[in-house]
């Protein structure tokens, strides 16, 4: 069976106190021409990042004087649609991964 070489993309974010912390990206998409980002606390160990009750965090692209930045979404609503679609779309991705490797068995 062949091990397909995965380099996952980090983030290193800080919350409003100055403390960072590593996420790793899982998807991207724009909806009504605003880009999402769909992460997740970075591990080192995936295995470990699959038994955890892992926490999705969405986060909206926003742009200031011409730079890009990532902020947080503070409409409730727009927070629960969008993270209901990354939700699905991150589960598809998943089931298309278990497919590909029970055919490759």
């Amino acid at each position: 069976m062949e091990e397909k070489d995965y380099t996952p993309e980090i983030f290193t974010l800080t919350d409003e106190e100055g403390n960072e912390q590593e996420f790793e990206l899982m998807d991207i998409m724009e909806d009504n021409g605003t880009v999402y980002y769909a992460l997740v606390p970075y591990t080192e160990d995936p295995d470990a990042m699959i038994e955890e009750d892992t926490e999705l965090v969405v986060l909206k692209v926003g742009e200031e004087n011409g730079e890009e930045f990532l902020a947080t979404i503070d409409n409730d609503e727009e927070y629960e649609r969008i993270g209901q679609l990354f939700i699905q779309r991150i589960s598809e991705m998943l089931e298309g991964d278990e497919d590909e490797e029970e055919s490759e068995a």
